[in-house]
């Protein structure tokens, strides 16, 4: 909202925003083509990967954590994301570790305090500072190479990415240990945010990641803002798509280009006939899975004809659900040229009906069987090629 504000200041004003993990929208609104992306893919000379654990809290891991970062003259960082317990928490390290040097750092306390908190770690004068999520973002200490984050279930995949960042940031290996609680189930979404931030590599992985915090958490809302989420209305893939065709037609009613032709994804077909890819002419399931996907993205009546060629070339002679399938389509991008939005069965009849900004035209321009505001012809058993007949004739 702080960046939307700025732009209405002054419009003309190009905006370059930085970030390592952009947020799902942001994200997608990059991918989509209505903002321009660059990646730093380069990472600092001599920088090391960070060394990444994930498991279960253990009093013995965390106290050897903070020995050996101690003993090479290093310091640590400790994260709780609670404000509540975050005291109990440095009692508790403080009886684990006693010879170390504790602090407290959190958004509640007196700015003056927590400065002056900041200032001690930063000269050395603190060896583990305990702290919530404060200390994400925004700070650079070469030598604390070590973080602990306790009940890293309950952070966020982004959160999670920026406080590993948070170590590392000299030529000395930095270290993360994301520690949960073992008495108390994982949800389904905090495994993968877990392993998420364990398989992601240290040094240029932000990219990766925020694109697994979109497939996790969805892109949100493209005209809201919501950072997360699905478009729940029609749709997360069918409204990407029509957010993907308006953009089309918008660069090219700018750039003086000709529009791009009607996309077949808006058109629903409901024909009394069998259509599919077998299992005995495609055994593998994932194959046909992948062949599917293939043929959703087909816009064009060549591309049709070449899938054709290919199933022949590899499976063989087509059957007749595969025919029927690929003429499917072929009435798919038919339909959509001719602004035609619904073809079905009904009776013994086929009903083509127009979309309604084209219906008034489409049905004074066809002369045969018209009720209802709607094209019926009868299902003869040439109906398939009456009805392509009839498309093409409808598409010039």
């Amino acid at each position: 909202m702080h960046k939307e504000h700025f732009k209405r200041l002054r419009a003309e004003v190009d905006v370059l925003t930085l970030t390592a993990t952009p947020i799902p929208r942001t994200l997608y609104l990059a991918l989509s083509g209505l903002r321009d992306i660059s990646l730093i893919q380069t990472p600092p000379e001599e920088r090391l990967p960070v060394q990444v654990y994930v498991g279960p809290y253990d009093d013995r891991l965390v106290r050897s954590a903070i020995m050996r970062e101690l003993d090479r003259g290093g310091q640590v960082f400790v994260v709780y994301n609670r404000v509540h317990g975050l005291e109990a928490w440095k009692e508790r390290l403080e009886r684990l570790v006693p010879g170390a040097r504790f602090g407290m750092a959190h958004g509640q306390m007196p700015p003056r305090q927590l400065e002056k908190t900041m200032m001690a770690f930063t000269r050395g004068d603190i060896d583990v500072l305990v702290a919530t999520d404060i200390i994400s973002s925004g700070l650079d200490i070469p030598n604390a190479n070590t973080m602990i984050v306790i009940r890293a279930d309950l952070f966020g995949l982004a959160q999670l990415y920026q406080l590993r960042g948070r170590v590392g940031r000299s030529v000395l290996q930095g270290y993360a240990y994301f520690l949960y609680d073992p008495k108390i189930p994982l949800t389904a979404e905090a495994r993968e945010r877990l392993a998420a931030i364990y398989e992601i590599p240290g040094l240029g992985g932000g990219f990766q990641l925020a694109m697994r915090d979109l497939e996790v958490r969805g892109a949100g809302e493209i005209l809201g803002t919501r950072q997360h989420g699905h478009i729940a209305a029609v749709g997360f893939d069918l409204y990407m798509k029509m957010l993907n065709r308006a953009i089309a037609e918008l660069r090219a009613e700018r750039e003086g280009l000709p529009p791009p032709p009607p996309s077949p994804e808006g058109v629903t077909i409901n024909l009394p006939w069998p259509i599919g890819l077998p299992e005995d002419y495609i055994p593998d399931a994932a194959l046909r899975l992948q062949l599917y996907r293939r043929m959703a993205g087909i816009s064009t009546l060549e591309g049709v004809e070449e899938m054709a060629m290919e199933l022949k070339d590899r499976f063989g002679p087509l059957p007749e659900e595969a025919r029927n399938l690929l003429r499917q389509l072929r009435f798919k991008i038919l339909a959509a040229r001719a602004g035609i939005e619904r073809i079905y069965g009904e009776g013994r009849t086929l009903v083509l009906r127009p979309a309604p900004p084209q219906a008034d035209g489409q049905i004074q321009a066809f002369g045969g069987w018209v009720a209802d505001g709607a094209i019926r012809i009868p299902q003869r058993p040439s109906w398939p090629e009456d009805l392509e007949r009839l498309l093409r004739r409808l598409a010039r």
